[in-house]
């Protein structure tokens, strides 16, 4: 029979589990790579045309309402 000290066992153990969740992390960052799940900035950053003020609105496709003047806003085709 072998006999194996306590101490080297769970090294053995500690190694193994942190190699095998480094490898994971890796894979699924691999894999993941270009499916990246960004918010697309240009379509929700709206530029109120009266007061200048950059504000956030992710409800609205074509015309926002500014939310500290309270003009309505078109978003301009991009060039």
């Amino acid at each position: 029979m072998i006999k194996v000290d306590i101490s080297v066992v769970l090294t053995f153990y500690l190694a193994f589990t942190l190699i095998s969740i480094l490898f994971l992390w890796l894979n699924t960052e691999y894999v993941n790579k270009g499916k990246s799940k960004r918010i697309e900035t240009e379509r929700y950053f709206w530029v109120c045309s009266i007061c200048t003020y950059t504000y956030v609105d992710s409800k609205h496709k074509d015309i926002s309402i500014c939310p500290r003047c309270g003009s309505y806003n078109k978003k301009e085709e991009a060039r």
